[in-house]
């Protein structure tokens, strides 16, 4: 009952929240219960130098929950459906190049810069003004490829609320829902080299190219080809059911049981969603009126309140972490690399690879800008093996994340209309 308890509890909060935001803030629902929740964060933690007993409470309900595995384990998988269910397969085709190419040679240019960049500056640049926060390069390269992927469930959410253009938005979409794969190839790369005992000892691990193409055949080809056998033996059964209730039970087995198989075949269950729900969103769109709106309804319903608790999460995770005030100057210069970064791996494959579409410099700025980071990341960084450095690759994660969805989030659409 534990569990439930605690739950209930977060639900409350993220209706509380939600209300407050919607009645006096007027933010994106996602936002609006970020902000509240950092600030009843800062509130606690003010509390907590008279008396610690608030912010225990509050830190030990968070504990309780182990975000990784309800994020990375459950709540992505149902969020990531969710956002594809709604996403037109027309509209993708026709931007699949640059959908493909940002998801996979973007993401690995990023996890490149961000890296290097991070191991200059704590290890050369921030010693010169007598602040000593050295990482090695390996750990520099992982926070790298945790913090490179834009977060699916931040685009998507502020994506509704920003004014951009369908082509541009379904750039920024496409390839928010794909390019997981690539990051979690790299991010078990990285790991393994920075943490497994043999290879520590040993100094030797296997990066050649067949093992590492092998990995990503596995996890993200696999995780695709999964999900669309799930959605096209789903699509048949709700075309056939000529029933509504039944249509959502079939959705809700799809995303519940591929996350199982998923799981059992050492794919991608995030990537096996995306799959199908855009297999499924593509033949719901053939369906009836009735059975198309139930189904619609209902997956915005679980959409708004899965987000609902996780950027109520995302806000208290503040509570979990001993003195971010340490790692402000660090944090605050890894937002310029990751912009940085961004911004190359964008810019570097509209060089060298021949879109149709020219990409103009306002529509370099609106991906850059609105390549947001959020619980993907953060869940990574808390995936990290205990370690002398896992506290700074946490705290400056956070950091990013906080900034990338409240500045970024925030003016992105603005952005957007001041290019248009």
């Amino acid at each position: 009952m534990e569990l439930y308890y605690s739950f209930s509890i977060l639900i409350i909060l993220a209706a509380i929240f939600s209300y407050i935001n919607v009645r006096f803030l007027k933010f994106p629902s996602t936002i609006g219960i970020m902000i509240i929740a950092l600030i009843m964060s800062i509130i606690l933690v003010l509390l907590g130098s008279l008396t610690s007993k608030p912010l225990n409470d509050i830190a030990s309900l968070i504990k309780e929950f182990d975000f990784t595995e309800i994020l990375m384990g459950c709540m992505l998988n149902f969020l990531l459906f969710a956002g594809a269910i709604h996403i037109n397969m027309s509209d993708l085709k026709e931007q699949r190049l640059p959908v493909i190419i940002f998801s996979t040679l973007g993401v690995i240019i990023s996890a490149i810069v961000v890296g290097a960049g991070l191991y200059y500056t704590s290890n050369y640049l921030l010693p010169l003004i007598n602040v000593h926060t050295e990482i090695p390069l390996i750990y520099c390269l992982l926070f790298g490829a945790l913090i490179s992927p834009t977060d699916p469930i931040a685009v998507l959410s502020i994506l509704k609320q920003a004014n951009v253009s369908k082509s541009l938005e379904t750039k920024i979409a496409g390839e928010s829902l794909l390019n997981d794969g690539v990051a979690v190839v790299l991010f078990a790369v990285l790991a393994n080299l920075a943490y497994n005992p043999v290879v520590v000892a040993t100094g030797r691990m296997d990066l050649s190219f067949a093992h590492i193409f092998d990995l990503f055949l596995r996890e993200a080809v696999g995780g695709l080809l999964l999900g669309a056998a799930l959605g096209y033996l789903a699509a048949y059964a709700i075309r056939t059911s000529h029933d509504y209730k039944v249509a959502v039970l079939i959705t809700l087995a799809v995303v519940m049981g591929g996350y199982l198989i998923a799981s059992s075949l050492h794919t991608s269950a995030p990537l096996a969603m995306v799959g199908a729900g855009l297999i499924i969103g593509e033949s719901r769109r053939k369906l009836g009126t009735n059975k198309n709106s139930s189904v619609s309804t209902f997956w915005e319903l679980i959409d708004e309140v899965m987000n609902a608790i996780l950027f109520l999460f995302m806000g208290f995770q503040l509570l979990l972490i001993d003195d971010l005030i340490h790692y402000w100057l660090l944090g605050i210069i890894c937002i310029i690399i990751v912009l940085f970064a961004r911004f190359i791996s964008i810019k570097i494959p509209t060089i060298i690879i021949p879109f149709k579409e020219k990409f103009s410099k306002g529509t370099i700025a609106v991906l850059v800008w609105g390549g947001l980071r959020g619980g993907v990341s953060i869940a990574l960084a808390l995936s990290v093996p205990e370690s002398d450095y896992k506290e700074t690759i946490i705290a400056v994660t956070y950091v990013v994340v906080v900034f990338s969805i409240l500045v970024q989030g925030l003016t992105v659409g603005k952005v957007a209309k001041d290019i248009q």
